[in-house]
């Protein structure tokens, strides 16, 4: 998995003090794979001064996007604009009025290919991204999870049976009905009436992000891909919206997620709408005061 140059390596050992599982050490003045574990993280790939060590099974592609050309030197420590990150940050907002103008499948691609940039447990990468490129697909999905709202609707409008799984000690639909069930009648009946897209919000794509077992932090691991893809869609032009609903849906009716090509096994932690939007702001908005704590022993 790792390869080294051996012959030609000056023995500086800056691939031994990065490897993080310490599978590299210096043998007779010479970098040399000693332990069994590697994660494939590419840290001495990316450290080596003479690009003596190559890691094969890693996609060479992995950074070539198809709508922007990317510098591929590694960026120091403290070299970049600290405020024009957190503009872009403050700025990003989800966006819940698109234009009917669809987004383009390089375009998506390359969200794909930012997300996966994203830092992941033990660098498992074990993350998978669904693309719907079209309104009809976006639809088609969003009628499925309609139908799920409209069964759990009908389930939650049932007193008795929210009685009983609450003395049993699940009390999810009963929450449910008091938290949620309104708001999602409201969209449901809104939909019957005129087709209102209450869950997509009319964007041209929607990108759904799971993970396949195995990860240590599969939540984690997917949570910060979409971040990343947020982001740089705000970046692109590009408006987003976590869909929370569609999340739940889809983790309850394993069907569903099926209907667009996953397997059973993969789960879903996030699903984020994208198109062209349809609405600007003229400030970043504020944020609640968040609870910060010092503790030094």
């Amino acid at each position: 998995m790792v390869e080294i140059d051996s012959f030609r390596c000056i023995g500086c050992g800056l691939c031994v003090k990065v490897c993080p599982f310490r599978t590299i050490e210096i043998v007779r003045g010479k970098a040399a794979l000693t332990g069994g574990s590697c994660i494939l993280c590419g840290h001495c790939a990316a450290v080596c001064p003479c690009g003596l060590i190559k890691i094969p099974c890693l996609d060479p592609k992995a950074h070539e996007f198809k709508t922007f050309l990317m510098d591929n030197y590694w960026l120091p420590y403290g070299q970049y604009d600290v405020a024009g990150l957190v503009n872009l940050m403050a700025s990003r907002r989800s966006c819940r009025n698109f234009t009917e103008q669809p987004v383009g499948r390089v375009l998506l691609e390359d969200l794909v290919r930012i997300g996966a940039t994203a830092p992941s447990g033990t660098n498992c990468q074990s993350w998978t991204f669904t693309i719907l490129p079209t309104r009809k697909a976006v639809m088609a999905l969003a009628g499925h999870i309609r139908d799920f709202f409209i069964r759990l609707n009908s389930l939650a409008e049932k007193a008795l049976v929210r009685k009983a799984l609450k003395l049993v000690g699940k009390g999810e639909l009963d929450h449910y009905y008091r938290n949620y069930y309104p708001l999602v009648k409201k969209g449901i009946d809104k939909w019957k009436e005129c087709g209102d897209d209450g869950i997509f919000f009319g964007a041209a794509a929607v990108i759904v992000v799971a993970s396949k077992p195995g990860a240590s932090c599969p939540a984690e691991d997917a949570l910060l891909a979409s971040q990343n893809m947020l982001l740089a869609a705000h970046a692109m032009g590009l408006g987003t919206c976590l869909v929370g609903f569609a999340v739940s849906a889809m983790s309850k009716d394993n069907s569903i997620q099926r209907s667009i090509g996953m397997t059973s096994r993969e789960k879903v932690y996030a699903v984020v709408a994208v198109g062209y939007p349809d609405e600007s702001y003229n400030t970043v908005a504020g944020r609640k005061k968040a609870t910060v704590r010092f503790y030094e022993g």
